[in-house]
């Protein structure tokens, strides 16, 4: 029973993706050319560009978007003074990422040299304050680890995304592209199917995007709240019924390193705001 039940899940899912491609933007979008030759992608569209003027309204300005409350708890805690050294963030923070404040939104993912391996803002926000500031880490999803990461990938919202997937990240960067074409759950479906075959189709009444991440962590109005890239990784892996890994588990930050670098030439929009 449960297998019709997903085989009729998977048609009815797949039907929706026969209907003629409608247009995915009104012409206004800004359309990238991939400078990348291993780039799938013929051209590269934030998903600001697929969602309708009244969603792109409230991202544009900073008094209606909702995910800057959560940008401006960000900024509080920037500036706290916590943990046995004494210090805040703001004393530490571009010595551990090891790129500039600036920067930092249009670099990371990337290899750390410290700590030898590919890491996300989140694990590097929580390195900063084990290490650096004596402090206990933030949890993943947290109001707090929510809001340092929205203020200080706000820090390069306009700059061009740039991540670095070669030399000491091309084996993070070749297990991120396995996972992106890879078929999980029930539905036996992969991020590829979605995102690469049929971004400007819809499913039911949502419009799929290229699933770029250039403006996590983003408000998005499914979860009410503001939601990490790892967040929306596990909620894909629960729609097509498969298991979802833990929040920082590598092969996320191996897939969160692919798909920015697919993204490369995208303006950093955090905190962006969406469906």
């Amino acid at each position: 029973m449960r297998l019709a039940v997903a085989i009729t899940a998977l048609v009815g899912l797949m039907a929706t993706f026969a209907y003629a491609k409608t247009p995915y933007h009104d012409g206004t979008a800004e359309v990238i050319k991939p400078t990348d030759s291993r780039n799938p992608l013929s051209e590269v569209v934030s998903g600001y560009d697929f969602r309708k003027a009244m969603i792109r309204d409230v991202q544009d300005d900073d008094f209606a978007n909702p995910a800057m409350l959560v940008a401006d708890h960000g900024a509080d805690l920037w500036t706290k003074v916590e943990g046995s050294a004494g210090k805040s963030m703001s004393d530490v923070f571009e010595g551990c990422a090891e790129v500039s404040l600036d920067q930092v939104g249009a670099l990371y993912p990337r290899f750390h040299e410290g700590a030898g391996k590919v890491m996300s803002l989140e694990q590097v926000i929580n390195m900063c304050r084990e290490t650096a500031m004596g402090a206990d880490p933030y949890k993943w999803e947290s109001q707090d680890m929510l809001g340092m990461t929205a203020y200080i990938r706000m820090q390069s919202r306009g700059e061009r995304v740039a991540v670095t997937v070669d030399g000491p990240a091309a084996a993070s960067f070749e297990r991120g592209k396995e996972l992106y074409y890879t078929r999980f759950g029930q539905l036996d479906m992969s991020c590829a199917h979605c995102h690469e075959d049929n971004y400007g189709n819809y499913v039911r009444a949502d419009m799929l995007s290229q699933g770029q991440i250039n403006g996590f962590p983003l408000y998005r109005l499914k979860w009410n709240g503001v939601g990490s890239t790892h967040r929306r990784f596990r909620g894909c892996m629960k729609n097509i019924r498969a298991t979802p890994l833990a929040y920082g588990h590598e092969d996320y930050v191996a897939l969160e390193l692919y798909l920015a670098w697919r993204g490369n030439g995208l303006k950093v929009e955090a905190p962006a705001y969406r469906n």
